[in-house]
């Protein structure tokens, strides 16, 4: 189950570098990291669920290329997206 279109709009609200901004690495980081929560959720309910959690090791493989990709070549946007989000790595 996708997210929803407002629930995504959210997300990427918190994220956005401008107001037109839909796919800079942050958005991207930001929207996973929401699915991915929805997904372990899912899990707790759905523990043979075996397909979705192919797709959830995926998402978890893009998010972290893409965490790397900004952490190697703006250093300071990850930090800024570490503390917007609440995560530190």
């Amino acid at each position: 189950m996708p997210l929803a279109t407002e629930q995504k709009r959210a997300v990427a609200k918190k994220v956005q570098i401008h107001s037109k901004d839909v796919g800079s690495p942050e958005v991207q980081i930001a929207v996973l990291g929401e699915r991915i929560a929805q997904l372990t959720q899912h899990f707790k309910a759905f523990p043979k669920d075996h397909d979705s959690r192919h797709g959830l090791l995926a998402m978890v493989s893009r998010r972290k290329r893409l965490l790397e990709y900004l952490k190697r070549y703006d250093t300071e946007r990850y930090k800024t997206l570490a503390q917007k989000l609440g995560k530190t790595r």
